[in-house]
């Protein structure tokens, strides 16, 4: 009696797809290239010149290929994010190889926005695209509809989405944009106007998905009631913080997303992105704030608050002094087992984000080449990541979310 063989899994496949084009280019270019000697022998000719291939992107452990969402759109589990490499103090030459790099290690996805460096992201970004000429179909980019209380053009109405998504397009100088962030909600504009603006946007070919950044489970989820009314495109991810220190929202509320409408979910830390510099201290000071204790607040700017990246002036809002003393103990006893096992407190922190299974991209920044590289080899650090590894972290943190007590509303009678 025949029994079926198990299936393997995506990541397996791909490992074995790719080991098998490897080996099999391999046997083809020997197979030619006695075929060529065979030739010059019998003809008395020199031989041809060597066939040219063409570079092969080196394969980085660890590396995988996640569904964005519930969608077909298959992203890296590490992405860039462009916060800190179109920064003032990094020139294009320098932000081009920190992109190429990217690139080789096999990551295809780009995140940017208006609110980071303001359009000299996209620009510089669009440039580095139009001089390397990679194909269209190997990367994915995203870019997010910023809006601030202050500046001109206020809220998430119709002119202001379909405005800054030409503009984008026009600084990028591409025909389409992948996937479009809307970068907070707007409570003073409908939800429906947002989200009927971003489906013209999708189908005007602009965009290809569309999703949220700092929405709150219960706004993704009127966005998502309102496009099953409307009959509108749904958004596929949102975008939130997710760190050893910052865990509720992603650890409670996304996997829920996910199962019920199948929005995934894309991750920074302050120290992915690479703001720390890899100075321990620094990573003490990042941590160390009062917004952490709002599980919905993010670590990066506040509504009415203009960027200042070059003086981080946002950073001084520390909490008390023994909470804070508390999280230096942390920070010292996570370097310590870092030591152990041979890498540094960055790349810990990035690792353990990745064993999060709900996490299907984490972005990384980078101000130089090194930087990147050492956090791309937090890839290799997963697999040690074991459940004894794993419940001392919970040991050290003390910190693991938990769902509030159901409470019945007959008891209250």
């Amino acid at each position: 009696m025949w029994c079926r063989a198990p299936i393997a899994s995506l990541d397996c496949m791909e490992e074995f797809s790719a080991g098998s084009g490897l080996s099999a280019l391999a046997e083809r270019d020997s197979t030619i290239t006695k075929e060529r000697l065979l030739l010059s022998g019998l003809t008395h000719s020199a031989p041809a010149a060597p066939m040219q291939l063409s570079r092969q992107t080196s394969i980085t452990p660890g590396l995988r290929y996640k569904n964005l969402g519930k969608s077909g759109l298959r992203v890296s589990n590490i992405g860039l994010a462009t916060w800190s490499t179109f920064s003032s103090g990094v020139t294009e030459e320098q932000a081009e190889q920190i992109i190429v790099l990217a690139v080789d290690s096999g990551i295809n996805v780009f995140d940017l926005s208006e609110a980071y460096s303001g359009p000299r992201a996209e620009i510089e970004l669009g440039r580095i695209l139009t001089r390397r000429a990679w194909k269209r179909s190997s990367y994915i980019v995203t870019t997010k509809i910023y809006w601030s209380t202050r500046s001109d053009e206020r809220g998430l109405s119709r002119k202001h989405i379909i405005e800054s998504v030409k503009s984008s397009l026009t600084r990028l100088q591409l025909s389409y944009i992948d996937v479009v962030i809307v970068h907070k909600s707007d409570p003073m504009c409908p939800m429906e106007e947002i989200v009927r603006a971003m489906h013209y946007c999708i189908s005007q070919g602009w965009a290809m998905y569309w999703g949220t950044a700092r929405w709150s489970p219960v706004e993704v989820m009127e966005a998502y009631t309102n496009c099953r009314q409307f009959n509108c495109v749904t958004p596929i991810v949102e975008q939130t913080e997710y760190h050893m220190f910052c865990r509720e929202k992603t650890e409670l509320y996304m996997p829920e997303l996910y199962n019920k409408i199948g929005v995934g979910l894309m991750a920074w830390s302050p120290v992915s992105i690479g703001m720390p510099q890899g100075k321990e201290d620094a990573t003490a000071q990042l941590f160390a704030r009062a917004s952490f204790r709002n599980k919905y607040s993010s670590f990066s700017w506040t509504e009415d608050e203009t960027v200042n990246k070059e003086s981080y002036s946002w950073m001084k809002d520390r909490i008390q002094p023994e909470e804070s003393r508390r999280q230096t103990e942390r920070i010292r006893e996570l370097n310590a087992l870092a030591e152990r096992l041979g890498c540094t407190l960055s790349q810990l922190i990035i690792a353990w984000c990745l064993k999060n299974e709900s996490v299907q991209c984490l972005l990384l920044g980078a101000t130089t080449v090194d930087q990147l590289y050492e956090s791309i080899q937090s890839l290799q650090l997963v697999p040690k990541l074991n459940t004894n590894m794993m419940t001392e972290i919970e040991r050290i943190l003390e910190n693991k979310p938990t769902r509030p007590p159901m409470i019945s509303t007959l008891a209250l009678r």
